[in-house]
């Protein structure tokens, strides 16, 4: 994939930045309903906390793995109702990126594009343990990506997202 801009009705590239989406799968998937049958007769708000997470490995020259890992923990009561995690996954090739360049497609592109995959996975494992569906909200992961950078230049550590 090449960006072009259109001069006098022709399109001409724009350097030679390129990337390529491989491959997307499921690396890993687990639901777990630790109190059926009895947690489907709970009263209650259902309280659900979403952690996510992101990694990525160099698979070869300008080819990389990169991994966003979603758990949803649905509680109701002082009982857990399910812990739904995803562990999807996408290779995609970078060619012709400067080093800040690449980090920020892999850190910011990437799990945008892994994210719809994710969430139907998380939906689908949700509804077909026996809860009513779940969506994920969108998740703008330029904002994180801007913020994880924030905090690495004030010195500060963080765990949400970022490259391993």
């Amino acid at each position: 994939m090449v960006d072009t801009i259109a001069t006098n009705g022709a399109a001409e590239p724009q350097g030679n930045a390129q990337l390529s989406l491989q491959k997307v799968y499921i690396k890993d998937a687990s639901f777990e309903v630790p109190g059926a049958p009895q947690i489907f007769q709970e009263a209650g708000q259902p309280q659900v906390q979403l952690n996510l997470s992101q990694k990525v490995g160099t698979i070869a020259e300008n080819t990389f793995e990169v991994i966003l890992s979603v758990t949803v923990t649905c509680s109701v009561g002082e009982k857990t109702a399910y812990l739904a995690e995803v562990q999807q996954a996408g290779i995609f090739g970078l060619v012709g990126f400067d080093d800040a360049s690449r980090d920020t497609v892999l850190a910011t592109y990437c799990p945008n594009v892994l994210f719809p995959y994710a969430r139907q996975a998380v939906s689908d494992l949700v509804q077909n343990g026996g809860f009513p569906p779940f969506l994920l909200q969108p998740i703008n992961f330029e904002a994180l990506y801007a913020e994880q950078q924030r905090r690495q230049q004030a010195g500060e550590s963080t765990g949400v997202i970022g490259n391993a």
